[in-house]
């Protein structure tokens, strides 16, 4: 088998709620005074400043196409911001804090605008003056050097040439020193061809896809291109304003990590995306900033602003791509429509998407949904499910890939030892998995994940639940090296009969393998960029016995340390919990978690929705689901999800685990 917003008044309910079953015990109580008050409340941790981000100022209707605000709504905030304590600093004012040369004020402030729209010079310009306020502004250098009487080309959208900036208002208002002109790309705020299905993605950080020869932008292309880009657009910049540019903005704030490498090359010292929160005065290089869209009344604007800290409770569907996956490319499409709706119904906001064929169920990993240097290609469908996902679906999507557990009869696989013949051999129980310690070995699965970051777009890696040694692996002859170079004998057997060796070995190989991941995460970062999180499954029995982390290889405590996520397999039926004792035992596994500090904020608690022991396997009963959600939500657990999500069956059935999955109300289909 595979791996596997609520609001406090519906919480309070949920907990209510709970004594209506005579067959259930109460579950336990989280009095008021042990929930967490309203994050607004709360100060800015030390070093966080808010980046705003703003395109167009309009006096008139404030067209969306060009994301506007009215000249009136930014009048309000302006003043808003003013009256409420927040300190507006400029990127001065960022780089001397990072040098030690100055505090960070409580509630700064960053003011962001994109494009170059002459809405800026008319009227933002003349308000930074008033206020003596600084502001960031990063124009699109090819839609300024567009003459005079012809259309800029906004996106294949023909718009008149006085709706943008001149490069004469842009030294004008550079030389004041109220404004820091930043990059947005040359001629590259645009879409491109990403995949065969026809998706069009941001060109800046996408490799282009031909149709006509079937072919991607080679990896030294896409750099190659992206190079020239950065530096015509830095050209211009210090060719109008006599200074160089600091600050690269991401068009549709969608980065790279190749991109990020060039425009450091060129002397970037921040980079800016349009990721939700605050930024960390010490991360430059992936720089989130609020949207300002939708010219927002001031009540919503005060509330988003005040309420940055406020984070929504994850929901979460694993999905295998082996359900989307037909011969038939038409059932294909049907299929992924299928997907992206359910998606869109459940309100889920993060969705683990398989990367990986597995089409038998056996977890041994022979072909992908990405094109690679290595594995076979069920089909290019990766890229497609998960742009479609973000979309349409508004979800963001974790890759869900395999560790270890590939197809390689060449390579050198995890041996278990054997005690009675002394031999290392493979255990057909198990996963079978590629022995990590070997250095051809990771070379193969570090391509793997680099073919993956530079073929999708996606924001996370959740990395699957094979990566796991038990107390009797690896016996692979560069394990076993490895053992001895940590002052271990190279003998499990020897290792074995000895406790403070055992203890030294488990903790080793948690370490290691943990290790390995973070390898392929850099890997990933460095092709895709430094916003893309991870996530990694860990299996029941190591959170609530932390001795049997000897039989896993895996540790909660360094779990919680080391991902953005870490997903626990709560899965009552795959660990025999025996009838009636389920919601105990999620109580259990909860507390423990809970006893981690902030360990629930960094959790994603994974319920199941079929039952493997029985072949095939049968639906966990929806009631059933139901139940282990509402005892999540009444212990405070806030992130959780399940597997598999079953779109095109619609199991488990939308209308029983939407009132617990999501608050939000909408007539059900």
């Amino acid at each position: 088998m595979g791996s596997c917003l609520v609001s406090r008044a519906v919480l309070l309910l949920a907990v209510l709620a709970f004594g209506a079953g005579p067959a259930r015990a109460a579950p336990d109580f989280l009095a008021p005074a042990g929930r967490p008050g309203p994050i607004t409340d709360k100060p800015w941790p030390k070093g966080k400043y808010l980046v705003l981000a703003y395109h167009d100022i309009e006096d008139g209707g404030a067209d969306q196409r060009f994301l506007a605000v009215r000249t009136s709504a930014l009048v309000e905030q302006f003043a808003w911001l003013k009256d409420n304590g927040y300190n507006i600093i400029g990127i001065d004012d960022l780089i001397a804090v990072q040098q030690g040369r100055k505090e960070l004020p409580e509630k700064a402030v960053v003011l962001t605008f994109d494009d170059g729209y002459a809405g800026f010079y008319k009227r933002v310009f003349p308000l930074l003056k008033a206020y003596h306020w600084p502001a960031l502004l990063a124009p699109v250098g090819e839609w300024m050097d567009t003459p005079a009487g012809k259309k800029v080309d906004f996106g294949g959208l023909l718009s008149p040439r006085e709706q943008f900036l001149n490069w004469q208002e842009i030294r004008e208002m550079s030389q004041s020193g109220l404004v820091e002109i930043g990059a947005h790309t040359y001629a590259e705020h645009k879409g491109m061809l990403a995949n065969p299905q026809g998706n069009t993605e941001p060109f800046n950080v996408n490799r282009t896809y031909d149709a006509r020869t079937g072919r991607y932008e080679t990896a030294g292309a896409f750099e190659a291109r992206v190079d020239k880009d950065v530096g015509l657009i830095t050209q211009r910049i210090i060719q109008a304003t006599g200074k160089k540019p600091r600050v690269w903005v991401w068009p549709y704030g969608a980065a790279s990590g190749v991109t990020l490498a060039v425009a450091r090359r060129h002397g970037y010292q921040m980079a800016m995306t349009l990721d939700d929160g605050l930024a960390d005065i010490n991360r430059n290089d992936n720089i989130p900033r609020f949207l300002i869209a939708g010219n927002p009344s001031l009540r919503e604007f005060a509330q988003s602003v005040s309420g940055v800290q406020e984070k929504p409770f994850v929901r979460m569907v694993q999905v295998d791509l082996d359900y989307v996956y037909d011969s038939d490319p038409k059932q294909m499409s049907r299929n992924v429509d299928l997907l992206i709706q359910r998606v869109a119904d459940l309100h889920a906001n993060y969705v683990f998407l398989q990367a990986f064929a597995d089409p038998a169920g056996d977890g041994n990993i022979k072909s992908v949904y990405f094109p690679n240097r290595w594995l076979p290609v069920r089909a290019d469908l990766f890229n497609r499910v998960a742009w479609q996902l973000q979309t349409r679906g508004g979800a963001r999507v974790y890759a869900w890939m395999p560790v270890l557990a590939f197809d390689a009869p060449d390579l050198p696989h995890v041996l278990a030892w054997n005690p009675h013949t002394g031999q290392g051999e493979i255990n057909p129980q198990q996963y079978r998995r590629l022995s990590f310690f070997n250095e051809d070995v990771r070379k193969r699965i570090i391509g793997l994940y680099e073919d993956l970051a530079g073929h999708a777009v996606f924001s996370g890696i959740l990395f699957h639940d094979d990566a796991l040694l038990s107390d009797f692996e690896d016996a692979s002859p560069d394990a076993l090296k490895a053992y001895e170079s940590q002052g271990l004998p190279p003998s499990i057997g020897e290792i074995r009969g000895n406790p403070a060796y055992m203890r030294l070995w488990t903790r080793f190989k948690s370490q290691a393998l943990t290790g390995f991941t973070m390898t392929l995460l850099q890997h990933v970062r460095a092709i895709r960029g430094p916003q893309v999180e991870s996530a990694r499954n860990i299996y029941a029995e190591p959170v609530l016995q932390p001795d049997s982390e000897e039989w896993y290889a895996q540790n909660l405590k360094d779990f919680l340390g080391t991902y953005d996520w870490t997903v626990p397999m709560a899965m009552p039926l795959m660990e025999d919990v025996p009838a009636g004792k389920d919601l105990s035992w999620l109580t259990g596994l909860v507390e423990t978690i809970r006893s981690n500090k902030d360990g629930l904020a960094h959790a994603i608690i994974e319920l199941q929705t079929e039952d493997w022991r029985r072949h095939p396997a049968k639906p966990v009963a929806d009631g059933t689901l139901v139940e282990w959600m509402k005892r999540l939500q009444g212990l405070g657990a806030g992130n959780y999800g399940y597997y598999p999500d079953d779109f095109i069956e619609g199991r488990p059935s939308l209308e029983a685990v939407r009132p617990v999955f999501s608050n939000r109300w909408y007539p059900l289909r």
